[in-house]
This record gives structure tokens, C-alpha cells and sequence, in this order.
């Protein structure tokens, strides 16, 4: 069973910035992702990378996230800059091992890590 171990997150003013890191136990030979979800709302997608280097992000945070993978440790980063109090969420590390479309079916999951943003 592969494990997910986020670090990162916390707390920050709007227009600052944080990085989260998550790392897995295993080889993951399709791709990673970051999830969030903010209290009353659905998860949703944030970023996704595939292992060939394929990114997608949410339209919400273009041009201030940054999702990038360190294969060799089988690794994911998303470096938020620019935050705003509306990404305040628990954020959620995902991997998956197998294609699902232009993404991955994403089986692995971490426990979350909380982003709050203040004005």
C-alpha cells in the first residue's frame, strides 16, 4: 500500500506565499496531484503532473501555483505564491499508478494539510 506524507502548509498573509511537499513510499509511474477543500465546499482539483512532465492547474490559481515532481524520490511540490484568503482549505496530496485520460486514476491519498490565508 503506498503511503502519502505531506509537509508544509500553515498559515500566511494574502500575497504571501507557502510551499507544500509530499512524498511517497513507493514508485509511482503515473502521476501526482494536489487536491484541496475549503469547509462547505466539494474537493477539487488544484494541480496534477504526469510522470512525462504534463501539468494541469485549476484556473483559479494559473500563474501563482506551480506543481513540479522529483521523480527519483517520487516526490510533488506546489509552491503557492500570491495566496488569497479563498485558498484557505485542507490540502491533499494524490497518486496514482494508472492513466485516466489526460490524467491519472488517483488511488493514493495523504491526510491533508491545512492552508490558511488571512487579509
Amino acid at each position: 500500500q503506498v503511503q502519502l506524507v505531506e509537509s508544509g502548509g500553515g498559515s500566511a498573509q494574502a500575497g504571501g506565499s507557502l510551499e507544500l511537499s509530499c512524498a511517497a513510499s513507493e514508485y509511482i509511474n503515473c502521476g501526482m496531484a494536489w487536491y484541496r477543500q475549503a469547509p462547505g465546499k466539494e474537493r477539487e482539483l488544484v494541480s496534477s503532473i504526469r510522470r512525462d512532465g504534463i501539468t494541469r492547474y485549476a484556473e483559479s490559481v494559473k500563474g501563482r501555483f506551480t506543481i513540479s515532481l522529483e521523480r527519483v524520490k517520487n516526490a510533488v511540490y506546489l509552491q503557492m505564491n500570491n495566496l488569497k484568503t479563498e485558498d484557505t482549505a485542507v490540502y491533499y496530496c494524490a497518486a496514482g499508478r494508472r492513466p485516466l485520460g489526460a490524467l491519472c486514476m488517483f488511488d493514493y491519498w495523504g491526510q491533508g494539510t491545512q492552508v490558511t490565508v488571512s487579509s
